[in-house]
């Protein structure tokens, strides 16, 4: 049987607008395999292409969310600070991150388990109903920043 997690962690998740008013025992659960993590500006937190998972809640500083080609200068996409999270890759197939994601100042994240959260969603399906209500206007938001990002390189 595993530890509880510290109550402060508990805490900061509960918190967060991501979790605030969602069940106490799917916060609980989402923070059992979660940990704090620091990043000094210049830290990749996330790599386009690799495995990802793990879903970044960002307590403090600012993450810039990067797509790069080989013929075109590193494009940011978007940049999250706090109280917003980084990583939405971890819950859709293939699981590989989408964006690049840097630290642009010092940045202090909840690093949560990805793999671990998706089984809770999908062993509890009105928990996992009600993380998607909050989880998929984020992804719609970087989808639509992506497009006005790119519509702005072909004006050009």
């Amino acid at each position: 049987m595993s530890a509880a997690p510290p109550p402060d962690l508990v805490g900061e998740i509960a918190n967060h607008p991501l979790f605030a008013g969602l069940d106490p025992k799917l916060v609980r659960s989402a923070a059992s395999t979660a940990q704090e993590r620091e990043f000094a500006a210049g830290d990749l937190l996330a790599r386009e292409g690799t495995t990802a998972d793990t879903l970044l809640l960002i307590l403090r500083g600012k993450v810039a969310l990067e797509v790069g080609a080989a013929d075109r200068p590193t494009l940011t996409v978007q940049t999250v600070g706090p109280g917003e999270v980084v990583g939405w890759s971890w819950f859709v197939p293939p699981f590989r991150w989408r964006f690049d994601a840097r630290a642009v100042k010092p940045t202090r994240a909840i690093v949560l388990n990805g793999p671990a959260l998706r089984e809770t969603l999908s062993r509890h399906p009105a928990w996992g109903f009600a993380f998607l209500v909050r989880f998929l206007p984020l992804i719609a938001e970087r989808l639509e920043n992506t497009r006005i990002q790119l519509l702005d390189i072909h004006a050009r």
